[in-house]
């Protein structure tokens, strides 16, 4: 297969394809005729294994990680769960913080309702968030951390 069959056998993009090849996630071999990189049916069986562990939660590197030991003829199904059990937990943090946040926000939100609009005057850039006090918790509300 070339990449446009790949992708589309795999339901990715043809980028995807080449910036797997790059990142050696991929291995084709050449086509000695032409020059093409020719892909395996080992080949979909990875980008399709790449993909479900991407909607997982897991990084190309943890994919990388995963395929190098079954390689290397490892079995990495306990590397698996215990990846998957760290990111269900960074999740649950996330989740834990963004409702926090969520609750911030809408305080926030109540008080500032009936506060007017004021102009920037030297001393002062937006008061409504220089006046806020989040009467949830006294510490700064943070955004939620990207994934």
């Amino acid at each position: 297969m070339r990449v446009a069959q790949l992708a589309k056998a795999a339901a990715v993009s043809s980028e995807t394809v080449r910036h797997y090849t790059d990142l050696g996630l991929l291995k084709p071999s050449r086509n000695p005729d032409n020059g093409y990189q020719q892909y395996s049916s080992e080949d979909l069986q990875r980008l399709r294994f790449i993909a479900r562990a991407r909607r997982l939660g897991f990084s190309l590197k943890d994919s990388q990680q995963i395929l190098a030991s079954a390689d290397n003829g490892q079995a990495p199904c306990a590397e698996v769960r215990d990846l998957l059990n760290e990111r269900l937990t960074a999740l649950h943090a996330h989740i834990d913080e963004c409702q926090r946040l969520a609750l911030v926000m809408q305080n926030a939100f109540a008080n500032w309702a009936d506060k007017g609009d004021c102009a920037p005057d030297g001393h002062a850039i937006c008061r409504l968030i220089e006046e806020f006090e989040p009467d949830i918790e006294r510490r700064p509300a943070t955004p939620c951390p990207a994934h």
